[in-house]
């Protein structure tokens, strides 16, 4: 359990978290798991996921958890992703797009998208398209967006280039593009939800202390080692994720930003609404849907 969090009852709830084989994603599950949820985990690596699924077990004597392989930086491996959910589940309560990543040189994805930007928001976007009507049929739902202070680092109109093709690759910057994504994603779902009983929800877990940022490498890879010892624990970091996906006292809640379990401000422009309806049509028409 983690500290100070109460024991919210998950019993008959199905979750489906993204990058679970971790960090925040592992003892958001392990939480979740002792709540009596159902756990769906996604993982790219075949070893590591079904590592994560018995650590689960371990920590949650008799929980019910699954691993699905996916490789969210293809938009194909997130279709098959989807699908490989319905096929298991008529339903899902709880949607954690937790999967993250960062690096400090441009690299393209199998669709020919910039890495972070595809990872990052445009594979949850698709996700939770696909899985948008169970979540519907499913209501009371919530969907969690995990996000980070690092938004307020994004270029201004980073829409105008998404891609990152045109100006000089930061890794720091690009990510920070991503980041804002999240939060405008949460913004522009809320608004679509709107009349369901599904809520949709951004957070920044804190600075933790994982594995993120090991696709890095020479000094910015470095400096995250560095800086490890002063970062938050998994367990520590996991904290709001937990609470937004299970605390009745944000049920209703959507459209909001999180940060150590209360409604935080985030930047300018992460409420710019005019922003989050371009990012939405932008998004559709890189992941070829109609949302």
């Amino acid at each position: 359990m983690a500290a100070g969090l109460p024991e919210d009852r998950l019993d008959g709830k199905v979750c489906l978290i993204t990058g679970a084989t971790g960090g925040i994603g592992q003892e958001t599950a392990k939480a979740l798991a002792r709540r009596g949820a159902t756990l769906v985990l996604s993982g790219r690596d075949e070893a590591r996921t079904a590592a994560t699924v018995a650590a689960v077990r371990e920590a949650a004597p008799g929980a019910q958890v699954e691993p699905l392989l996916a490789d969210l930086s293809s938009l194909q491996s997130v279709r098959d992703l989807a699908k490989a959910f319905r096929d298991r589940h008529s339903r899902l309560d709880v949607l954690i797009n937790n999967a993250g990543l960062i690096i400090d040189r441009r690299q393209v994805t199998v669709d020919g998208y910039e890495a972070t930007f595809a990872t990052n928001h445009l594979s949850h976007f698709l996700l939770t398209h696909l899985l948008r009507d169970l979540l519907v049929a499913s209501g009371p739902a919530r969907i969690l967006n995990v996000s980070s202070e690092g938004h307020r680092l994004a270029y201004s109109h980073f829409l105008d280039d998404p891609q990152t093709e045109k100006r000089r690759y930061d890794g720091i910057r690009v990510y920070g593009n991503a980041k804002l994504s999240n939060i405008l994603f949460s913004r522009g779902l809320t608004k679509r939800l709107a009349g369901t009983q599904v809520t949709a929800n951004a957070l920044h877990p804190g600075a933790v202390r994982t594995g993120f940022g090991h696709n890095s490498e020479g000094f910015f890879k470095h400096l995250i080692k560095l800086a490890g010892p002063f970062m938050l624990s998994p367990e520590k970091g996991a904290r709001t994720s937990i609470y937004l996906a299970s605390s009745p006292e944000v049920a209703g809640v959507s459209g909001e930003y999180f940060i150590k379990c209360r409604k935080a401000k985030p930047s300018s422009a992460a409420r710019d609404e005019a922003l989050a309806e371009r990012l939405w049509q932008v998004s559709e028409e890189l992941t070829g849907v109609k949302a």
